[in-house]
């Protein structure tokens, strides 16, 4: 199957297919044209490395499951690997968050503190308007 047929088949691009070979994810022969082409199997392990993508995974983390690609990683009950792969990640991931949101929230206090307070209404109480000259006596 060429690249583009593959890439149609697991709802990729082309240049992701070329960097998943380029990363050692997949592989393909080349015709006498110099097309690649690439086996059935390769759409299975696309599929799978999209999963892992898709998930929160890297591309450096999803080669920790190259020999797990081939198969049906959607329904596979997860290796202890795979778990402490997952979990690392989740566990940078989660560390980023906490660093943006301190960052975050020093932005807001250093903009409250550089921001002049709206000017407030003076304190002086409303006037009361006089009636009508017809209704006074």
């Amino acid at each position: 199957m060429r690249i583009g047929e593959l890439a149609a088949a697991t709802g990729t691009t082309p240049r992701a297919l070329r960097h998943y070979e380029q990363e050692g994810l997949i592989g393909s022969t080349r015709e006498a044209n110099g097309y690649r082409d690439y086996d059935e199997r390769a759409a299975v392990r696309v599929r799978n490395i999209r999963y892992l993508l898709d998930t929160g995974l890297t591309l450096a983390d999803v080669r920790c499951f190259a020999g797990c690609l081939d198969g049906d990683m959607t329904t596979a009950p997860p290796s202890p690997e795979g778990l402490a792969v997952a979990r690392d990640r989740l566990a940078r991931i989660d560390a980023r968050l906490a660093a943006q949101t301190e960052a975050r929230n020093r932005l807001a206090q250093a903009l409250e503190a550089a921001t002049p307070p709206p000017p407030r209404a003076p304190l002086t109480p409303p006037a009361h308007p006089r009636p009508p000259a017809e209704s006074r006596p």
